[in-house]
């Protein structure tokens, strides 16, 4: 049954489109024989073209098989943005292998927990990770290679041996797993969420169906700003995008305004995936002009909430559209997107991608469909959805019923289909009775021009149950004070909504693609309550 969202797809936009079954392996492979010449990474002063590229993946693995990596092994990656991270991440794939995901600034136990969690037996990072390794005697369990050594653990050393045998490529894309992609631990203990061949390219596919006719994208001619963490799912599935689109990827390990400035100038990227709080540094930066921006053609946003306001501002002063979606870890990772630049409806995540359902069903019991522009958990069913969780059966039947996936967040659609995520159900503020959701209160708050950044949860109340408090960051230079912002909100919200407390800070606790922790404001005002008691 047509569902209503599809009168909304661009045009040209198959809603029953058929995905090619491909391997992640086989996207690099096919771009380098359409595209050899084509300069695919720029990394610092390193600039590969594909089929360079391929053929340092294929030496790799090549000496990965010689050196004993069998299809379905775990290989931990634990880089930052960089060529390297590309290169050995196709080559475990040109293995049948499964590539574990490790952000590189990881604590000991951190690290220690994925590594025993999944089993892995490879291990690929700088050389200075090896001393984590030791204190938590991995060292002799795990075959080690340093990007940063030319002896026979570096990978350079095993990328410029001569060329060996590598087996035939073998893997089933519909069940064979690419990525083992932990989820960011916001919530409780991480887990391991297995994507398959087919999960994480079935979400480019339909990433780039939905939107390079509209933004008049062209293959082999776009570069994209690797700025999201490659080891996180959304940099990691944009990084594919770039390598089947025959794309430039530009390779930055971490953010800094200044180098980011200076990217745009020299390289002028078209296309800029980021996080909010990456849009929220950038507009608040004086150096970034409105030419600097200029060649951006696709500006998307994720990983959390872009509040309104902070959209708003963004086109206004720097006149570029910023496209919403909305998507997990255990989505590889998109559902939703605004689409072309006709139909957008700031605040919305968007429309489902093609071949994707969605519905709002009740938060209690997850059976009953919510009418819409009603609140409910938001459930999801395409072929980007995960195959499960690792070693975690009971978790997977949790989340995965019928087909749908059961995301955790609150949300409602429209009358057009379009979706609004009011929040997660963990985070919902019931206060005397009512319904609060931190978005709403938030967005009030973005609006104060004296407003960088802010988060809002419930706190303990004997008499109300919740209390709704708000924890600000300003913007340099900028002032304000408790009282002031609680008139703002009061003349904005219902009473019940407005925060009985406030708190500033200069920074808020962030994952490592910019998420507000906001379970870590939680417990540090429970701690602090429970001192005063």
């Amino acid at each position: 049954m047509r569902k209503i969202w599809e009168d909304h797809y661009p045009e040209g936009v198959d809603y029953s489109m058929k995905i090619p079954s491909l391997s992640l392996y086989e996207i690099l492979e096919q771009t380098a024989e359409c595209y050899p010449h084509r300069l695919a990474v720029i990394d610092g002063i390193q600039e590969v073209t594909y089929v360079e590229l391929k053929e340092s993946v294929d030496f790799l693995a090549g000496s990965l098989h010689a050196s004993g990596f069998t299809k379905g092994e775990r290989a931990a990656l634990m880089l930052p943005n960089c060529l390297e991270y590309i290169i050995a991440f196709y080559a475990i794939q040109r293995l049948g292998g499964i590539v574990v995901q490790v952000n590189p600034l990881y604590k000991d136990a951190e690290l220690e927990y994925i590594v025993r969690d999944s089993n892995t037996s490879w291990f690929i990072g700088q050389s200075f990770q090896r001393e984590k390794l030791k204190r938590m005697g991995l060292v002799e369990s795990l075959s080690i290679i340093n990007t940063d050594s030319a002896h026979e653990d570096g990978l350079y050393y095993r990328i410029g041996e001569k060329k060996k045998h590598v087996p035939q490529l073998s893997i089933d894309t519909a069940d064979d797993v690419s990525v083992l992609q932990y989820t960011g631990g916001t919530t409780g203990r991480s887990k391991g969420v297995m994507l398959t061949h087919d999960n994480v390219f079935a979400n480019v596919y339909q990433d780039l169906q939905f939107t390079s006719n509209v933004l008049d994208l062209k293959r082999s001619s776009e570069v994209m700003l690797g700025l999201i963490p490659l080891y996180h799912v959304y940099g990691m599935g944009r990084m594919n995008g770039a390598i089947y689109f025959a794309s430039t990827y530009i390779a930055v390990p971490e953010f800094q305004i200044e180098t980011i400035i200076s990217i745009l100038r020299r390289y002028r990227p078209t296309i800029f995936p980021a996080v909010p709080t990456m849009y929220i540094a950038l507009l608040n930066d004086p150096r970034l002009k409105k030419e600097d921006v200029s060649s951006f053609k696709y500006c998307s946003s994720g990983s959390a909430s872009l509040p309104v306001e902070v959209i708003q501002q963004f086109e206004q002063k720097l006149g570029i559209h910023i496209y919403e979606g909305y998507g997990m870890t255990e989505t590889s990772p998109t559902t939703h997107r605004n689409p072309g630049t006709w139909k957008r409806k700031p605040g919305s995540v968007g429309i489902p991608y093609p071949l994707t359902d969605a519905k709002i069903v009740d938060a209690e019991t997850g059976t009953k469909e919510m009418p819409l522009g009603e609140a409910g958990e938001l459930i999801v069913k395409g072929p980007q959805v995960m195959k499960g969780y690792w070693k975690r059966q009971e978790e997977t039947a949790k989340a995965l019923r019928k087909g749908w996936l059961y995301t955790g967040d609150l949300a409602i659609m429209d009358e057009e289909g379009y979706f609004y995520i009011v929040g997660r159900k963990k985070d919902l503020i019931i206060a005397s009775g009512f319904n609060i959701y931190p978005v709403e209160v938030e967005d009030v708050l973005y609006q104060h021009p004296s407003v960088a950044e802010v988060c809002v949860f419930g706190i303990p109340d004997p008499y109300r149950g919740e209390s709704v408090k708000a924890v600000i960051v300003l913007k340099k230079e900028e002032s304000a004070t408790e009282q002031e912002m609680r008139e703002w909100c009061s003349e904005r919200l219902t009473p019940y909504k407005v925060p009985r407390s406030f708190g500033f800070r200069k920074q808020l606790p962030k994952t490592s693609v910019g998420k507000v922790l906001r379970r870590v404001l939680v417990e540090q005002e429970r701690l602090k309550m429970n001192a005063n008691v």
